[in-house]
This record gives structure tokens, C-alpha cells and sequence, in this order.
């Protein structure tokens, strides 16, 4: 089955998120009552449709009941995003998710029956003060019970080691998910390039270069302590 979602407010984080599912192969509907903005995603998007999301009838026209999920982005009304919501769930829409801007916020969306709440802030702060604390990582995700996700460069103290000779479920209680590796490109004007690309699943004998960047799951003191002991 095709994956078809709606985005209903194109602000920044409505945008990439439109984006994000085009460019990932997702029948897209973008709905802003701007036209600027929907003219913004005319050409990225399968459908941009400029509409008042909190007339039942404007959505019911445009077939949104029949989406695989729906994202509510509206960011500076919050009333919009409330009424966008309930007529969403008035078409019996399967998925919805809404965005909330802060604690109050999202104990109503919650409280109104919407399983699915986005903190966006939220994360992007605690992302913020996770790279603070540790320089090292690229790029940092939350999960629950003290669990990340990390994308850090090798540490030089396990540059040129296997897999199996580093010992990361043995000694650091870590899993390597995969490997960002460094590939020489020559582009257009026949310059040559360094272009990173996705290793795939490392084996045990998969040497690790220096260059490389490691996609790690563990708890975070065991990734503080990996880096910590092989800087």
C-alpha cells in the first residue's frame, strides 16, 4: 500500500517534515491557509492545497479521511490546531498526530483523545544539551529509559580495530547499528569529492577508520564512557 499523509501547517517544522516523507517516497498533501507557504511546496509535494483546516467541509473535499495519518504543525494558534484536530477526528482520520508547544498544550491534545503528541522544542532541546555535554557526538537521539541513539566520529583509541577487537557489547554495552564511511567522488566539474555514505550492517572484521562516523544505541553513561576511554 502507497503511504499517503497530510501535513497541516507549513511553518518550518510542517515543511520538513513534508519534505522528509516526499523525499522518502510518500504521497504527500500539504494544507496551509497561506498561500505563500503552499506555493513554497507546489513542486516537492504531491498535493499543496491552500484551505482552512477547521472547516470540515474544505478537508472532506480534499479526501483527508481517506490519509494514512495526518500531522497537525500549526505552531501559533494554538485554537486552530485544537479545532484542525477535532474535525480530523470527526472524519475518523487513522492517524493523527499533533504538535504541541508546550506541557499545557499537550495535556489537552492529550486529554482530548490524541494518542500521538509531538514536543518538537522538547527535543530539539534535549538534543542541544546533549551535544553540549558531549562535543563528540554529530548528531544525538532520546529514547526512553536512558537510551540513545548516537552518531559520533571513531574515537581515535579504536581507529584501525575490527569490530570484534573494540568489544562494544562485551566491554562498553553498546550495539553498533552502522558505520557513515567516507568515499572519494569526482563530481560535475571533475573535482574530486568526499561524499559519506551508509556502510550497511558491520560484520565482526569490519575495521573502523578514523574518518568514519559510528551510529551507536547504548545507555548514556556507557556511550560517555566509550568516548571518555578511547579519546
Amino acid at each position: 500500500m502507497e503511504n499517503r499523509f497530510g501535513v497541516i501547517g507549513l511553518g518550518r517544522f510542517g515543511t520538513t517534515i513534508a519534505r522528509t516523507l516526499s523525499a522518502r517516497g510518500a504521497e504527500v498533501m500539504a494544507i496551509d491557509n497561506i498561500a505563500e507557504r503552499v506555493d513554497a511546496l507546489r513542486d516537492e509535494v504531491a498535493f499543496a492545497v491552500q484551505l482552512d483546516s477547521t472547516d470540515i467541509k474544505a478537508l472532506r473535499s480534499q479526501n483527508v479521511q481517506d490519509l494514512e495519518g495526518v500531522v497537525v504543525a500549526i505552531g501559533q494558534d494554538f485554537e486552530a490546531l485544537l479545532l484542525t484536530t477535532v474535525v480530523l477526528m470527526e472524519l475518523k482520520v487513522k492517524r493523527i498526530i499533533a504538535r504541541a508547544s508546550n506541557e499545557q498544550q499537550q495535556r489537552i491534545l492529550l486529554k482530548l483523545g490524541v494518542q500521538e503528541v509531538l514536543s518538537p522544542e522538547d527535543e530539539v532541546g534535549i538534543s542541544v544539551a546533549g551535544r553540549l555535554l558531549n562535543p563528540d557526538l554529530v548528531s544525538f537521539f532520546q529514547l526512553p529509559d536512558d537510551y540513545q541513539i548516537v552518531e559520533l566520529r571513531t574515537p581515535a583509541g579504536v581507529a584501525s580495530k575490527t569490530v570484534i577487537d573494540i568489544g562494544l557489547r562485551n566491554k562498553y554495552n553498546l550495539n553498533l547499528i552502522t558505520l557513515r564511511r567516507a568515499y572519494e567522488a569526482v563530481n560535475k566539474e571533475g573535482e574530486t569529492t568526499t561524499e559519506y555514505h551508509i556502510l550497511g550492517v558491520p560484520k565482526s572484521d569490519t575495521v573502523l577508520y578514523d574518518t568514519d562516523y559510528m551510529i551507536l544505541l547504548g545507555k548514556n553513561t556507557d556511550i560517555e564512557k566509550f568516548v571518555d576511554l578511547n579519546k
